[in-house]
């Protein structure tokens, strides 16, 4: 369960690199199908991987949060641009796989509608700025260690160094359906967080997210996420924290290569009554990821 934090708040400079360091988790396997002999057959979708190999994927994040209260609105803007690496460690003889992730550079960019712009990349040679003091010692060295079975299941992860929450689409490894499936199939996922109020109340909200096999033409698989919020949410308080959580996205993947081509994810949602009845905050944001050479 994860307390996530007040979505209106200024993003830290760990919490502005936590989207897109989970965000990579879906890249890191391979995806293996059977041969198609149309559009309309069963495909099936399981992880191999090898050791010693190496994914590098490119992300771009954006985000956009507007607030309003007593009639005055403060906008917060993020754009943060990220290249991380997957390695396998190994993998043992049931193709589970222990996957170490990596970030090994980032541009990062606030704008806030009273004090301007800061900016920093971790490939310059400017000091990094008050609040992104300690993102250069999270740059290159090993993040998370995961164990990932070939369906997707998770089996261990461990956090070898801080890592924040991640919104926008943390879908850590996509889970993968369990048997065959043709065009028009779904999976489901259940999620449980715990969202608070400083001071105020707290609730577990149970979530979902569902996939579905949306086409598959040219060799490429496209399937479509969703979230969906099962518990009833009467508090705005409490509905404004869920807003970084209530995502719709794509995966792409080329089958005949085993890759993800491309991801996307997206929000724009807004809460009326958070604070107040003349009080109200949006959030939208977009991330999109594509797979790049590794340079390891």
């Amino acid at each position: 369960m994860i307390i996530f934090p007040a979505p209106w708040r200024a993003v830290a400079a760990l919490s502005l690199m936590a989207g897109y360091l989970m965000a990579g988790y879906l890249m890191t396997g391979r995806l293996v199908a059977a041969p198609l002999a149309a559009a309309e057959a069963p495909v099936t979708l399981r992880y191999a991987y090898v050791p010693g190999e190496s994914v590098a994927t490119r992300v771009a994040h954006r985000a956009l949060t507007e607030t309003t209260m007593n009639g005055t609105t403060q906008a917060v803007e993020t754009m943060t641009d990220s290249t991380k690496t997957w390695t396998v460690v190994a993998v043992d003889a049931a193709g589970a796989a222990t996957l170490e992730h990596a970030v090994d550079d980032v541009t990062m960019t606030s704008r806030t509608s009273d004090r301007g712009e800061i900016r920093w990349t971790s490939t310059g040679d400017d000091e990094p700025p008050p609040g992104y003091e300690l993102v250069p010692h999270s740059l290159g060295v090993p993040l998370v260690r995961m164990v990932v079975a070939p369906d997707g299941r998770v089996l261990d992860r461990r956090e070898l160094r801080p890592c924040p929450p991640a919104a926008t689409g943390d879908l850590v490894v996509v889970p993968l359906p369990d048997g065959p499936v043709t065009v028009g199939a779904e999976w489901t996922i259940p999620q449980e967080v715990v969202v608070e109020v400083p001071n105020g109340p707290r609730k577990a909200v149970r979530t979902r997210l569902r996939y579905r096999l949306d086409a598959v033409k040219d060799g490429i698989a496209t399937i479509a996420v969703d979230t969906t919020v099962l518990t009833p949410v009467d508090d705005p308080r409490l509905e404004a924290r869920l807003l970084e959580r209530i995502w719709d996205g794509e995966i792409r993947f080329d089958i005949a290569k085993g890759r993800v081509i491309s991801r996307r994810t997206g929000i724009d949602r807004r809460v009326v009554g958070f604070g107040g009845p003349q009080s109200s905050v949006r959030y939208k944001a977009s991330l999109e990821e594509t797979p790049v050479e590794s340079t390891k």
